[in-house]
């Protein structure tokens, strides 16, 4: 052979082989979560749990050997400041994927990520409207509809057939009080009394007068901020009916006023021991609660996705991100199963209620759409 041959040979292998002058010097994600204001607390968590990720991978040499950093800004609750941010953080960092939280944030930034093709990975917003809102948007958490069908289900069955709701006046909160409503009307349930109230609201006395007047079996919930502030002046109220919630109820756990209470959560197991007491000692907090297990598995499933890409040559982009966890499909963790239909998660929902210092499974359902 040649040694033109033997040139042409070789250049073509290096066109064609993965290299490691196409490995990126570093992986940057973006995390958009509220870290100041009423959910500051929750965003937190968050933070958390995303950090916990990044940091256990480049622990272990980053991802397929390349160091990966997050870049966290703080939308503070606010889509108009969200939108500020994910267009900095694509401005400074060109950053392929960003990790959102709340339904507002995501709706408002949907439209963005698609121009821009970004991926946008929603780990706990639970908005209807966020199983369309963009091609580069995926929801590693089922969405409202599936817990409001298994929750009203059971409370017919289990708890009452008069219901009162008192429902935040933003996106998840008027997707929880319309599909509850829906399902739990078509089982044979009625709807006695309905509040709204506004995010970011903190005094709840007079609302929760009316719905105590109205004397429900009990009350559906739907608030995603303020629970404490809730649960205290509930204590204050006699005769408040019992509460029943989804997810978002999580924060509502362990108040003298809300024992007793029911809730459905999308089912989310915990970490090994070793690495719960490692997340604790680092982060300096006495647990990894719903929220910091869901946002560090959403970040190795990008993670993930990531290395294969990275392992092949492949560039590291928002379609190609979005691509490849299409293609995986099923991501098993502690944490969870997920399987994604579509750019949405599969995962079964359990129902739950609060006695003394636990949330008790009362039953685990896996809901169709």
């Amino acid at each position: 052979m040649g040694l033109f041959s033997k040139a042409v040979m070789l250049l073509t292998a290096l066109a064609t082989a993965p290299s490691a002058l196409a490995q990126p010097k570093e992986l940057l994600i973006g995390a958009l979560l509220p870290l100041t204001g009423p959910a500051a607390p929750i965003g937190i968590e968050e933070r958390n749990g995303v950090q916990f990720a990044v940091d256990e991978v480049n622990a272990a040499g980053g991802a397929a050997g390349v160091p990966v950093r997050v870049i966290f800004d703080d939308s503070q609750g606010k889509p108009d400041q969200a939108v500020l941010s994910f267009n900095r953080m694509l401005d400074l960092h060109s950053v392929p994927v960003i990790i959102t939280a709340y339904s507002s944030i995501s709706l408002a930034i949907a439209p963005l990520a698609t121009r821009r093709e970004v991926l946008v990975v929603n780990p706990a917003a639970q908005t209807n409207k966020l199983e369309k809102a963009s091609p580069f948007l995926i929801n590693t958490i089922p969405l409202v509809n599936a817990e409001a069908r298994v929750l009203a289900r059971y409370a017919v069955d289990k708890i009452g057939k008069k219901a009162a709701i008192i429902y935040e006046n933003a996106a998840a909160g008027i997707d929880g009080a319309t599909d509850f409503r829906k399902y739990f009307e078509a089982v044979g349930g009625q709807i006695i009394a309905e509040e709204p109230v506004e995010f970011g609201q903190t005094n709840y006395r007079a609302t929760l007068l009316k719905i105590a007047a109205a004397k429900p079996d009990f009350v559906y919930i739907a608030i995603t901020q303020s629970q404490a502030a809730m649960a205290d002046q509930i204590g204050q109220v006699a005769n408040f009916p019992v509460g029943i919630g989804n997810t978002f109820s999580s924060p509502f756990f362990g108040f003298k006023s809300t024992e007793g209470w029911y809730q459905t959560g999308i089912q989310s197991g915990q970490l090994e021991p070793a690495k719960v007491s490692s997340f604790k000692e680092k982060l300096k907090v006495e647990e990894m609660g719903f929220f910091a297990r869901e946002y560090y598995n959403a970040t190795k499933i990008i993670l993930k996705a990531a290395e294969a890409l990275i392992a092949s040559g492949r560039p590291v982009t928002g379609a190609a991100l979005r691509d490849k966890i299409q293609e995986i499909k099923t991501f098993s963790s502690p944490v969870a199963t997920i399987t994604f239909e579509d750019n949405n998660a599969s995962r079964p929902v359990e129902i739950l209620q609060y006695r003394g210092d636990k949330r008790v499974l009362l039953e685990a359902v896996n809901p169709t759409r």
